[in-house]
């Protein structure tokens, strides 16, 4: 049985989202506005599918996907690319690889206690996020 991802985990910890923005090109006006945003995500998981949310005041992102089946996706409001997302397990995490423009691009997720940990990769730069759960 995998890990269980289900609830709404608000930011306590935010470092090097600069330096990845950066790497994926975005703006030096957005990335001074994103770097001071706290966000929130809500995960709703059943078995091996996902649906995603990372709310904050200034902009929201969804993505929806199942695990072991790639698919395109549109980072509209992010860097607005288009790549091929593919989402695994390995254990308890779950692994993401985004095919496209940027090399060494994706993310990690996984749970310690309350806290779900997130690593984003774009290039050489890596951001480390920790979110703790909304009880």
């Amino acid at each position: 049985m995998p890990a269980d991802y289900n609830g709404t985990w608000e930011m306590v910890k935010n470092e090097n989202f600069d330096d990845v923005m950066k790497a994926l090109d975005i703006d030096f006006a957005t990335r001074k506005i994103a770097k001071h945003l706290s966000q929130t995500k809500v995960i709703v998981q059943n078995g091996d599918k996902f649906e995603t949310k990372t709310l904050s005041t200034f902009r929201n992102y969804e993505v929806n996907f199942t695990v072991g089946e790639e698919f395109e996706e549109h980072t509209k409001g992010l860097d607005n690319r288009v790549v091929r997302t593919l989402v695994t397990w390995d254990g308890d995490k779950l692994v993401c690889v985004q095919k496209g423009e940027k090399a060494n691009r994706g993310w990690i997720h996984w749970i310690e206690g309350d806290l779900l940990y997130l690593d984003i990769t774009c290039e050489d730069k890596i951001c480390h996020q920790v979110f703790k759960k909304k009880q």
